[in-house]
């Protein structure tokens, strides 16, 4: 592949990428709250219509739904969504609902004689959510979410089938040019990790800073770079000969 390719196709739709997984994920991480706490409601009708949103949307095809939003919506309400936007919009809303189970479940995590304090302090309940609830929950969340927004750059491949020029969708116009297969998906396998495992870094930083403000150890270094770190050899302060570092040991 020649770099006026590279120029013209690979790097455009590396920002492609990157701009529809952000928006996405920010779509993703709006819906997943707020049905997650719809679906914590003492309101058995809250409960029932965002519960009706999570199965819904859980056992639909993100597939499927992105091409009812570009091709069938067209038809039905005689409007037209652009090609990026109806991706957008089809995986916030596909993976908000994998992630209002998170919230959900985090939140049914906290201890009881939480509420109940907060209930004894005369806390409505958006207070409980703010004061006491969620800044517990968050911790347990983190990492859940981290997979979560792997599997969704991943599924930002599937843009490509409605002319979004992403990374998936700039390889195969390569491929058409060059008829070369085996190095251009290789170079996307790799472009691919390389994104994942920066939002595993970042991911680990977010936990490691939720678990620090609530007062917990933060959790040991996990991954690649966490792995190298903690196989570190670090001298001992009374001998002065080198052990290696423990896991979980603050290096």
């Amino acid at each position: 592949m020649t770099w006026g390719l590279w120029e013209s196709y690979m790097l455009p739709g590396i920002w492609i990428t990157i701009q529809v997984t952000v928006y996405s994920a920010a779509l993703a991480a709006a819906v997943s709250f707020v049905v997650g706490i719809l679906r914590s409601s003492p309101l058995w009708i809250v409960r029932f219509l965002s519960g009706a949103y999570f199965e819904i949307f859980r056992g639909a095809s993100a597939l499927v739904f992105m091409f009812w939003l570009f091709f069938a919506l067209p038809i039905a309400f005689g409007w037209q969504l652009v090609p990026m936007w109806a991706g957008v919009l089809a995986l916030g809303l596909t993976y908000g609902a994998y992630g209002s189970e998170v919230v959900r479940g985090a939140l049914a995590a906290v201890s009881p004689a939480q509420r109940e304090a907060g209930i004894a302090l005369s806390f409505t309940r958006m207070q409980r959510l703010r004061r006491i609830e969620l800044p517990q929950a968050w911790p347990e969340m983190v990492p859940p979410f981290n997979n979560l927004a792997i599997e969704l750059l991943k599924g930002t491949a599937l843009v490509s089938v409605i002319s979004v020029a992403d990374m998936t969708f700039a390889a195969n116009l390569i491929r058409f040019t060059t008829n070369e297969s085996a190095p251009i998906y290789t170079l996307l396998l790799v472009m691919y990790f390389v994104l994942a495992f920066l939002i595993t870094r970042v991911m680990r930083l977010v936990e490691r800073r939720a678990k620090a403000g609530i007062g917990q150890a933060p959790p040991p270094g996990g991954g690649l770079l966490g792995g190298l770190r903690r196989r570190t050899k670090t001298a001992d302060p009374v001998t002065g000969t080198a052990a290696a570092g423990t896991p979980g040991g603050n290096q």
